[in-house]
């Protein structure tokens, strides 16, 4: 595990997951779709795919994309989140684990798609964020996709200022070995443009 907490720890303490999983349940009794991240990533994979839900907190996306067909793994190292996860969908594969040594989980290599919504990169340990992007990129098959959702101004982040940048975001995937595809500005494909809050991007690992 990392030796400084993640910036979610600082802000939750460890114990968010059941308040998240209330917040997202009143959202979808009212109405809301919450389902917009795993159809943005359903549209992109083929059947039964191979999907890695890095930082997947309660399971919300992993459990939809199960429920679509596809083999879905999730990581989080919050235990108050994969305690809702693994509550709510206990034959699905669920590991805790610091997804800057997500190699020390033991995982068979080569998914089709790794996942980080939620503002995973924005939150974790200030100096990971390069190592974790090594990570899931190396997770990935040739032609795997690394799909990103992340708030780039505090009016999209629980935090009074960004922490990553777009620019240096995307420097951490090119050492990765990583190809940027497309960028939107929302889980619904809206066109992203610079100097947007919100960037939803699809990088990919290159086939040859």
């Amino acid at each position: 595990m990392s030796s400084q907490r993640d910036r979610w720890a600082q802000l939750t303490g460890g114990q968010a997951g059941e308040d998240y999983a209330r917040r997202f349940a009143r959202l979808a009794e009212s109405g809301h779709d919450i389902h917009g991240e795993a159809a943005f990533c359903d549209a992109l994979l083929k059947p039964a795919a191979r999907v890695l839900d890095a930082g997947c907190g309660t399971g919300r996306i992993a459990i939809r994309l199960a429920e679509l067909g596809h083999l879905c793994t999730g990581v989080d190292v919050d235990p108050s989140m994969l305690a809702v996860a693994r509550r709510d969908a206990p034959t699905q594969e669920w590991f805790h684990g610091d997804l800057a040594h997500l190699d020390s989980l033991g995982l068979k290599p080569g998914f089709d798609l790794a996942l980080a919504a939620g503002n995973v990169i924005p939150l974790l340990a200030p100096g990971t964020e390069p190592a974790v992007v090594r990570q899931l990129a190396a997770a990935l098959r040739a032609g795997g996709l690394l799909i990103t959702g992340m708030g780039l101004d505090a009016e999209h982040l629980p935090l009074p200022e960004p922490t990553v940048t777009l620019t240096e975001f995307d420097h951490w995937c090119t050492e990765a070995g990583l190809t940027l595809q497309q960028r939107f500005a929302t889980w619904a494909g809206d066109p992203y443009r610079p100097g947007g809050g919100y960037a939803v991007s699809v990088h990919s690992r290159p086939t040859a």
